[in-house]
């Protein structure tokens, strides 16, 4: 990021003078301040659970209804978290007026059918991440919302935490110097079945998506556009892509580590290095984590410990609230234009591995 003198002297004073580094405070406004809103839940598997589970511990917002394809699924879930309407089908959580905005918690390969429904129908939409199966769909589902004038997201929840806010700020005042080096991972042991959704081709499964779009979005937000990306990885016995490490750069010649796999639990962390200092964040990096800013000498300077470290998923129906309420369309958090560039970056890596879904 460019850096001016002031900021260069900020960071001098800050990171040579161990005794009087403090990170600063994350500026994240109080979910529970967001304005509330209708909530309609599409697809009621394990993270719409944990989606309303902090939206009921941490937010004023209202879940006013469920819809799944099994209607008796739908009951149990609004039975489960007292929501007021459950619906058989997609198209009756649309249908309801007490509706504002939609979350959709399916699998990747319904994102773009489902959002596109909801944005069609007046809807502002929340889209869980991975956005959409590849950029094609992203496009046209950032089209279909600018030309309806509804607000979209994709819920790359990491992006709204407090520890994040303050990794952005490190970087704005230029406390590493020059940014060099980014590295993250995210794997997780998966037993090979090739009916769990993320070894199924036809419900988009593979690391990447799910897992890899973590450490990717991550490096993408420190370093900007990539000047280019180099891929080594395999596929799994399904087709997907089983195991990725990826090597980018930005524009102005500093390096991305990233990996992802389904074959192993990873520590998941993240770190920044620069010619003055690194920022560390513990594993999970991409949840509630504490960060540490590390010298040169490898001591430690100063640590952000998150004060709330569950229901994380709180900070992005915050964000989307505040939004809508203020007549804005996208998050400067999180932009549309943001989403679409990490989906083309998703797509090159695919296409380096040779893997395709049905229906691409």
């Amino acid at each position: 990021m460019p850096q001016t003198r002031q900021a260069d002297r900020h960071a001098d004073r800050h990171v040579d003078d161990a005794a009087r580094v403090v990170l600063p405070a994350p500026r994240t406004p109080d979910p529970r301040e967001a304005p509330a809103l209708g909530w309609g839940v599409i697809a009621p598997g394990g993270i719409a659970a944990s989606f309303v589970e902090a939206l009921r511990a941490h937010t004023e917002q209202r879940v006013v209804a469920v819809g799944s394809r099994d209607a008796a699924r739908a009951r149990a879930f609004a039975d489960r978290f007292g929501i007021p309407g459950a619906y058989g089908t997609y198209a009756d959580v649309l249908g309801d007026a007490r509706v504002d905005i939609v979350y959709i918690a399916s699998p990747h390969s319904g994102h773009f059918e489902q959002a596109l429904r909801a944005i069609e129908a007046g809807k502002h939409v929340l889209v869980e991440k991975a956005f959409t199966r590849n950029a094609r769909e992203a496009e046209q589902l950032v089209q279909a919302a600018r030309e309806q004038g509804v607000f979209l997201m994709e819920a790359m929840w990491t992006r709204f935490l407090p520890h994040i806010d303050v990794v952005r700020q490190v970087l704005d005042l230029g406390l590493l110097g020059e940014v060099r080096t980014v590295t993250a991972d995210h794997g997780q042991f998966m037993n090979p079945d090739a009916a769990h959704r993320l070894f199924a081709p036809e419900l988009a499964g593979g690391a990447l998506l799910d897992l890899g779009v973590y450490p990717v979005s991550f490096a993408s937000m420190v370093l900007g556009p990539f000047a280019s990306v180099t891929t080594v990885g395999d596929k799994a016995f399904t087709g997907v892509d089983g195991q990725v490490s990826i090597v980018v750069t930005g524009e102005s010649g500093a390096h991305g580590v990233l990996n992802t796999t389904l074959y192993a639990r990873t520590p998941t962390t993240a770190s920044i290095s620069g010619t003055r200092a690194r920022l560390e964040i513990e594993g999970d990096f991409y949840a509630p984590a504490t960060v540490r800013l590390i010298s040169r000498e490898r001591e430690l300077l100063c640590s952000y410990v998150p004060a709330q470290r569950e229901g994380g998923l709180c900070y992005e129906a915050a964000e989307a609230a505040r939004c809508i309420a203020a007549g804005r369309l996208e998050s400067d958090l999180m932009p549309l234009d943001e989403t679409l560039r990490v989906m083309h970056v998703l797509d090159g890596i695919r296409r380096d591995l040779g893997v395709t879904f049905p229906g691409e």
